[in-house]
């Protein structure tokens, strides 16, 4: 296997097989590379291909009615933009934006949307010698978010399935659905 590459076999060999994770798998990481961020005081990665840019911090507009993590909206070069507090919706606490806080416009499938996390760290490239499974901790909820964990010397960084974070699709009712 090519390093870095989310293949179906790699991701039965992690243990995933869901539909969503096949689609992933269709769409490898392209140039085996993931921007790893701070959330939550942890740091996590995601596919470079599905980061737009990365902005500082400015204020946002609050939505009525919409999941706490959702911190409001922001007008992106005349696109509406949603903001996540990543780590609210990873399950940490949630800390107020700072003018050192960091925007990551990231774009899956149909939905474009802003995460904000604490900074950006670094590219990481991927091979399979330090890919490995989430182990499974009583629930699922930790592999629903996180895909694969990646171990360096002194860190282990979690590499993210967007498509399970970004709950974006609008009910009947209108609003964002969990």
């Amino acid at each position: 296997m090519a390093p870095g590459r989310w293949t179906s076999r790699s991701l039965k060999r992690l243990g995933r097989n869901s539909d969503d994770d096949a689609q992933l798998a269709e769409r490898s990481v392209a140039g085996d590379e993931l921007l790893s961020v701070i959330a939550g005081g942890q740091e996590f990665a995601m596919d470079i291909m599905c980061v737009r840019e990365i902005r500082g911090w400015v204020g946002s507009t609050a939505l009525p009615q919409s999941p706490p993590y959702i911190k409001g909206v922001v007008n992106l070069r005349g696109l509406v933009l949603p903001i996540i507090d990543l780590p609210m919706r990873l399950g940490f606490e949630s800390s107020e934006p700072t003018s050192t806080s960091v925007v990551v416009v990231v774009e899956t499938a149909d939905q474009v949307v802003g995460l904000l996390v604490e900074a950006v760290c670094d590219i990481l490239t991927v091979t399979e010698a330090i890919t490995h499974a989430v182990p499974d901790v009583g629930a699922n909820h930790a592999s629903h978010a996180v895909m694969a964990l990646l171990t360096f010397d002194e860190k282990i960084v979690g590499v993210l399935n967007l498509n399970n974070i970004l709950p974006l699709k609008l009910t009947e009712e209108g609003r964002a659905a969990a």
